[in-house]
């Protein structure tokens, strides 16, 4: 912003001083050409006096030195000097015969029809001259005439002087301005890059150097109070929350699993027509603890500043088939990992693992004994979660990303915020993640992040701070680093 708020200051001093300089040069250029030929037509016609006089006396011998004099004090003037029949009595350059015969030319022709004329022609050698040419007369006898010639470069190298001086002094004015103009953005600009460092430090999660409210126009100064006063409510409320999900986490545990227990006590004095009622209301209390557990996880990572890492996403993926294929043979359901590598990936700390873990348990939910679940790799960070079961109509596909929403025509005890937190775990680490219908039947999750060898900008993880377990805590599946013991107790 400060470059182009000193571009602007110096076009718009730019634009002023050629509306100012431009008509100024070719005013004092007219002028100079002007007092130029005046001058010119005024020696021109007190030599023609001169001459006239001498032609009168019969005084010839003279005309020569009288052109030469003149010639001498006034450098690269030439003089020409006619009797009134138009031959030539004296040349200054002496480039002509004396006795030539110069009537015919029209300004020696003019002068001796007792005609002034000043006009600027280019002579033999190519030069541009102002030629002034005077008749010889007392009163209405032309005796002779007279012609001063001059070079034009005279007069061009005065103009030329001063355009030279206008440009030097515009090119004063603009380094003036562009030193005002550089102090005036500072100025105008330090507020704003305070406010740039204090918006960054506040993506990444803190506000270590808030904004220099003392400084800079008073827009910016009010500007720059108001989000200080903002980022520190914001930062109490992120404060407030991230505090509400890590008490909550061990506030509502305990109850859930004190209910739990107390319910499973009252299976031995209940009569046995009631059991599978206390069996139904056991798993709907388990749900409620997977689905509170899921929002702690989602309000943690919403609170949670991150920074993506390159992962071998190749490795990941092998290492999580491995995990799940002792689970899914329970199942009569096989595992496989295809494709090309996918290279190295970017993501944040644990998150692909969770993601794998997440997209393949919704897979085993739904796969039929006797299929198989394909993690599809694909060069550029892509994979593919692919299952063979009865998959997705392209509505509830758009849908499957809501919180809490389930399908219509779902039987399985899920909590509606596996595959929220599967999308977010993919956006905060730069990535997409989309549902396809899989050829023949099933469903296939296109997941892409970004390569490891590309530049991104991130945020930022606070010193010390670790990440939430978004796996089997959140969603009631399979975490990172879970033992197939534990995999079946989950079951």
């Amino acid at each position: 912003m400060t470059r182009r708020l000193i571009l602007s200051y110096l076009v718009l001093a730019l634009l002023v001083l050629l509306g100012l300089e431009i008509p100024l040069g070719y005013l004092y250029a007219r002028g100079e050409e002007s007092r130029f030929s005046q001058g010119v037509e005024r020696d021109a016609s007190m030599l023609a006096e001169v001459a006239e006089e001498n032609i009168e006396k019969g005084n010839l011998p003279a005309l020569p030195e009288l052109a030469r004099e003149y010639a001498e004090d006034n450098t690269g003037a030439r003089v020409v000097i006619v009797d009134r029949t138009g031959r030539q009595l004296a040349d200054s350059a002496g480039n002509t015969a004396t006795g030539t015969t110069l009537a015919r030319e029209p300004d020696i022709a003019a002068a001796l029809r007792h005609r002034t004329t000043v006009t600027t022609r280019t002579d033999a050698d190519g030069t541009d001259v102002l030629a002034a040419t005077m008749p010889g007369s007392s009163g209405t006898t032309i005796r002779g005439a007279l012609r001063v010639t001059y070079p034009m470069t005279t007069v061009t190298d005065r103009e030329h002087r001063i355009w030279a001086a206008l440009a030097l002094a515009g090119a004063c004015v603009l380094a003036a301005v562009a030193l005002v103009a550089f102090t005036l953005a500072r100025w105008i600009t330090r507020p704003l890059r305070t406010l740039e460092r204090a918006t960054t430090q506040l993506a990444a999660g803190r506000l270590d150097n808030p904004p220099d409210a003392g400084s800079g126009p008073p827009e910016l100064r009010r500007l720059a109070a108001a989000f200080t006063h903002t980022a520190t409510r914001l930062q109490h409320l992120l404060q407030a929350q991230h505090g509400f999900a890590s008490e909550a986490s061990h506030q509502l545990k305990t109850p859930l699993t004190s209910l739990r227990l107390r319910l499973e006590n009252f299976e031995p004095y209940l009569d046995p027509r009631a059991h599978p009622s206390l069996e139904e209301t056991i798993g709907e209390v388990e749900r409620l603890s997977r689905m509170v557990h899921g929002l702690l996880a989602l309000a943690r990572l919403e609170s949670t500043a991150t920074t993506p890492e390159p992962v071998d996403a190749d490795a990941v993926l092998a290492e999580r088939a491995a995990m799940w294929e002792p689970l899914a043979a329970e199942q009569y359901v096989a595992i496989t990992v295809s494709g090309p590598p996918a290279g190295r990936v970017r993501a944040i700390p644990g998150a692909l693992e969770q993601i794998i873990d997440n997209l393949v348990a919704n897979a085993l939910r739904v796969s039929p004994p006797g299929t198989a679940i394909t993690l599809a790799r694909a060069p550029g960070a892509e994979f593919h979660v692919i299952d063979q079961g009865p998959g997705m109509p392209e509505a509830d596909r758009e849908r499957a990303f809501d919180r809490f929403w389930r399908a219509c025509d779902s039987h399985h005890d899920g909590t509606g915020l596996g595959l929220p937190i599967v999308r977010h775990l993919v956006h905060a680490s730069g990535g997409e993640i989309t549902l396809h219908a899989a050829p023949g039947s099933g469903l296939d999750a296109h997941v892409r992040l970004r390569p490891a060898d590309r530049e991104g900008h991130f945020g930022s993880l606070r010193p010390g701070e670790q990440h939430a377990d978004m796996g089997g805590g959140a969603t009631g599946r399979p975490g990172t680093g879970r033992t197939v013991h534990q995999l079946r107790q989950q079951r």
